[in-house]
C-alpha cells in the first residue's frame, strides 16, 4: 500500500474524482484532503491518527473476537497470542558515497506449534518490532487457514530500498543474513524467509547463497529461503501466487464469470497488485483506477485501464504516473473512495481506517495486503454493507507455493521427474484402450498403472 498519508490536492483533483463519480451514479462525493504533508509516511501512522489502535493491538483485537468463540482454555490462547521471539539487530554498512550508516533490522518468530516457521522480509523505512511481530502473528494464522505446515514468522529491515544501490542492498541483505545464521533464526528446518514488500527473488537469491557459505555442510541449504528464481531452485509460479490467489477467492465469492465486467479498483502495483491486476483483466473485469504511493492512475471513461499498455509503460519509466491511457492523481488516497464493485488494498496495512472508511463506495473489499483494514473501519464498513474478504485467505496464495517450493528443495528433484514414465505409461495405456484393435489392455492394469504398481512390477522383473 501506499506509504504516505494524504496530502492536500488541487482542484483539478477534485473535479475529476466528482466527475467519475456522477459517472458512476453516485448523487454525493466528497473528496477530503488532510492538510498533514508527509510524503512517506505509513499507512499506520494515518490510521493512529485519527484514532484507530495500532496494527499489533489490531491483530490482538481481531485475535481476541476469534478467540471469543473458540472453547479452547485461556492459558492455551494466551500461549497462541503471543509471539514467541523477536531479534532485533544493528550493524554498520559502508555507503558507496564513503559514509557509515547504522542499519536496524528485526525477526519475528510467533509460533513454533509448527516447525520451520515461515514469513516474507520486507524493505521499508518505517519497519519496527511492533510491525513485524503483528505480521508474524498473521503468518501463524493464514497458515493454519490454508493447512500449510508452517509456524509464523516475518523480517524486516528498517531502510527505503529505493535510496540504496544495488550493491549497499547485496550487502544489507547478506549482512542481515548473517545475523539470522548466527543467531539460529534462519535454516530449512528453523525458520525459512520469504519475499515481502520491497524485496524479491534477487534478495533470496542472496540470502540462499550467503547461508550455504555459513553453512556448507547443510546438505538442504537451498530449502533455507523461498521466492527464488528458478535458477537458485525456485519454483514456477511462485511471483504471480499471492495475486492470483486473491484473484481465485474473489471469482469464487462473486460466483460469476470470473469477475467479467466488475469495476475494479487496486492500491498497489507491486508483486501483489500487479499479478491481481493481470488476473483480473484477463478475465474481463476492468481496472478502472489503481493508487500508488507516487500518484495513481484513474480511468476516465469507467471503460478500463489498458493493462498491457500500462505494464510496458511501468517497465520502461519505472513509474505509473503520467501513463498516456489515464488521468494521474497525484493525491492517490482519495482513489480509494472512489465508486467501484470491488477496492482491492495490496500494498500495506492499516490503510482504511477510521478516517476513510465512512467515504469507501466498493460494494466488496478484497484483502490482498496484510491487516489493511482496521477493526474500527471494519465496523463502519460492515454497518454501511461492504463485504470484507479477509486477508488470511486471500493473501494465502504465496505462502501455499513457497511450501512446494520448500518441498521441492527438500527432496532434491524436480518435480515431474519421478512421475513422467508413469504418466506416459498412463497415456498409452488410455490410448490402446480407446484402440482395442490394435492392443488389449485390462482395465485392472490400468488402475494398478496409475496407483504406481508399475513401480513395483517393473523392480520385480528386473531382479533374477
Amino acid at each position: 500500500m501506499a506509504m504516505r498519508l494524504l496530502t492536500r490536492g488541487g482542484q483539478s483533483d477534485i473535479q475529476l474524482l466528482s466527475r467519475l463519480c456522477a459517472r458512476a451514479g453516485s448523487t454525493v462525493f466528497s473528496y477530503r484532503f488532510q492538510s498533514t504533508a508527509v510524503a512517506a509516511a505509513h499507512g499506520d501512522s494515518a490510521a493512529t491518527a485519527h484514532g484507530d489502535p495500532s496494527f499489533l493491538e489490531s491483530v490482538d483485537i481481531y485475535f481476541d473476537k476469534a478467540a471469543s468463540l473458540a472453547s479452547t482454555t485461556p492459558d492455551i490462547l494466551t500461549q497462541i497470542k503471543a509471539c514467541n521471539n523477536i531479534l532485533k539487530v544493528q550493524f554498520p554498512l559502508k555507503c558507496a558515497n564513503g559514509s557509515v550508516e547504522l542499519i536496524e533490522a528485526y525477526r519475528a518468530q510467533h509460533s513454533h506449534h509448527r516447525l520451520p516457521v515461515k514469513g516474507g522480509i520486507r524493505m521499508a523505512p518505517n519497519v519496527d518490532a511492533d510491525e513485524t511481530m503483528a505480521l508474524a502473528a498473521l503468518m501463524t494464522f493464514k497458515c493454519a487457514v490454508v493447512d500449510v505446515p508452517f509456524g509464523g514468522a516475518k523480517g524486516g529491515i528498517k531502510i527505503d530500498p529505493t535510496k540504496y544501490s544495488t550493491n549497499e542492498k547485496e550487502a544489507i541483505i547478506r549482512r542481515y543474513t548473517s545475523e539470522l545464521v548466527k543467531k539460529n533464526f534462519i535454516g530449512p528446518s528453523i525458520d525459512v524467509p520469504a519475499p515481502d514488500y520491497g524485496t524479491g527473488p534477487q534478495e533470496m537469491a542472496w540470502i540462499k547463497d550467503t547461508f550455504e557459505h555459513l553453512q556448507p555442510n547443510d546438505i538442504n541449504g537451498s530449502a533455507c529461503v523461498t521466492g527464488k528464481p528458478l535458477e537458485e531452485g525456485g519454483i514456477m509460479g511462485r511471483q504471480e501466487a499471492t495475486g492470483l490467489g486473491v484473484f481465485f477467492c474473489l471469482r469464487e465469492f462473486l460466483n460469476d464469470k470470473a469477475s467479467l465486467g466488475k469495476m475494479v479498483i487496486v492500491q498497489g502495483f507491486g508483486n501483489v497488485g500487479r499479478h491481481t491486476i493481470d488476473s483480473i483483466h484477463g478475465a474481463g473485469g476492468k481496472i478502472i483506477a489503481i493508487a500508488e504511493a507516487n500518484g495513481g492512475l484513474v480511468d476516465e471513461s469507467m471503460e478500463g485501464l489498458d493493462i498491457p499498455a500500462l505494464k510496458a509503460y511501468h517497465k520502461k519509466k519505472g513509474t505509473i504516473t503520467g501513463f498516456p491511457g489515464a488521468t494521474t492523481v497525484k493525491n492517490s488516497s482519495g482513489i480509494l473512495e472512489l465508486p467501484c464493485d470491488v477496492l482491492i488494498p495490496a500494498a500495506l496495512e492499516s490503510q482504511i481506517h477510521s478516517g476513510n472508511a465512512a467515504n469507501i463506495k466498493a460494494k466488496v473489499i478484497a484483502e490482498a495486503a496484510n491487516g489493511p483494514v482496521t477493526p474500527l473501519a471494519e465496523t463502519i464498513l460492515e454497518a454501511n454493507n461492504v463485504v470484507i474478504l479477509p486477508d488470511l485467505l486471500l493473501n494465502a496464495g504465496g505462502v501455499t507455493v513457497s511450501y512446494f517450493e520448500w518441498l521441492k528443495n527438500l527432496n532434491h528433484i524436480h518435480f515431474g521427474r519421478m512421475s513422467r514414465r508413469m504418466e506416459e505409461r498412463g497415456k498409452k495405456d488410455f490410448a490402446c484402450l480407446h484402440n482395442p484393435h490394435n492392443c488389449s489392455i485390462n482395465l485392472y492394469i490400468i488402475t494398478q498403472s496409475f496407483l504406481g504398481i508399475n513401480f513395483a512390477r517393473a523392480f520385480i522383473n528386473w531382479h533374477p
